[in-house]
């Protein structure tokens, strides 16, 4: 590749240089979760095209807005039926499923939403619901699987109504059936609003095993837009060290792709930036960067870490940047090392060590 055309793509609005994919690694503290499923900007791609791209690590589908009666919600990512019944079979998302892990990505499910008929009347129903969802998204066997044989890697709990009951039961008997496949990771995420303790998650919070947990810092007096006099990160970490069953719980800043993504919360790249090296630098439990939802920032190009990733062989797998005026400005890139160390490039640095590796 000529130097020439190297610094063009270097300098493009927004690029990928990507070499081989990267697995998921829950430790790292730059990984980047995004919902996927309701079309919220009407300009919904295929999955499969968002997992091409190297920035995406954990895609969570949403919805499913009904249960312990299933109902799936996809938006015009999948509108068809089992035959004879309203259950979605959606064979194109069960495909792009197995692209996408086959990128290096985490594909879950998320139960709940704003809207929806959900919840539990007992332990009992929350366990036996979990035992439907291992046989039907996971390693289980049903005679209607909406993903087919596709496999999911775990769920996601966006309790936002419906009540309390069950959810801890729930988590317990999924993770019993995880259990039976230890050949395979399988994760437990919740998305909480930012009050803490959560109106309906809070005693799950506390009782359940979770892995990941995606603080929507949007909607409330708490949010983005709040920082940093409201904004409360430091208590959800404080949740994570001390009241978490699972002390090593990775807690994600949840934003906003665009203005019109929610009533309020919404902060330019720019200002995300500086929020999450801010947070980065002061607490341990911080997992990324969660986003409502996956095609808003493709649309509008969000840039909150200038973010590559070298992993420990240091083969280059993404630089992605949105705004070359920026770059030309400060001359450099930061870039993240997974799970180890940061490096900044100055552009010259950086031309040399991409050319090394083309």
């Amino acid at each position: 590749m000529q130097l020439g055309a190297l610094l063009k793509r270097v300098l493009q609005i927004q690029f990928v240089v990507q070499v081989v994919s990267s697995a998921f690694n829950i430790n790292c503290n730059s990984n980047h979760a995004s919902y996927y499923g309701q079309n919220s900007a009407r300009n919904q791609k295929t999955l499969g095209s968002y997992c091409a791209d190297a920035t995406e690590d954990v895609i969570v589908l949403a919805f499913m807005n009904g249960f312990p009666n299933i109902i799936l919600n996809f938006a015009n990512a999948c509108e068809t039926t089992f035959e004879g019944s309203s259950l979605l079979h959606c064979p194109n998302i069960a495909a792009d499923i197995k692209y996408c892990q086959s990128q290096g990505k985490v594909v879950i499910l998320s139960m709940g939403g704003a809207a929806g008929s959900y919840g539990f009347s007992s332990d009992s129903q929350a366990s036996q619901f979990a035992d439907t969802t291992w046989n039907m998204f996971f390693k289980g066997t049903a005679a209607q699987r909406p993903f087919d044989d596709a496999v999911l890697d775990g769920i996601d709990l966006d309790i936002e109504g419906g009540g309390t009951s069950g959810y801890t039961a729930f988590i317990s008997q999924l993770r019993s059936h995880f259990a039976s496949d230890p050949g395979r990771q399988y994760y437990i995420a919740a998305a909480p609003q930012c009050p803490f303790p959560d109106a309906y998650l809070g005693s799950t919070l506390n009782s359940g095993w979770f892995d990941m947990v995606y603080v929507q810092f949007y909607n409330n007096y708490c949010g983005l837009n709040a920082y940093p006099t409201w904004f409360n990160f430091a208590d959800w970490d404080n949740w994570a060290k001390t009241q978490s069953i699972n002390k090593n719980v990775k807690v994600y800043i949840g934003t906003l792709g665009s203005p019109t993504a929610g009533s309020t919360g919404y902060v330019d790249g720019h200002t995300l930036s500086k929020i999450y090296a801010d947070v980065r630098s002061k607490y341990t439990n911080l997992g990324g960067i969660m986003t409502w939802d996956l095609q808003l920032p493709w649309g509008q190009s969000i840039d909150y870490t200038d973010r590559g990733r070298i992993v420990p062989n240091n083969t280059l797998i993404s630089i992605k940047s949105t705004d070359p005026a920026s770059m030309q400005s400060s001359m450099a890139i930061s870039m993240e090392i997974r799970g180890r160390y940061q490096r900044v490039y100055r552009l010259p640095d950086l031309t040399k060590a991409v050319m090394s590796m083309v």
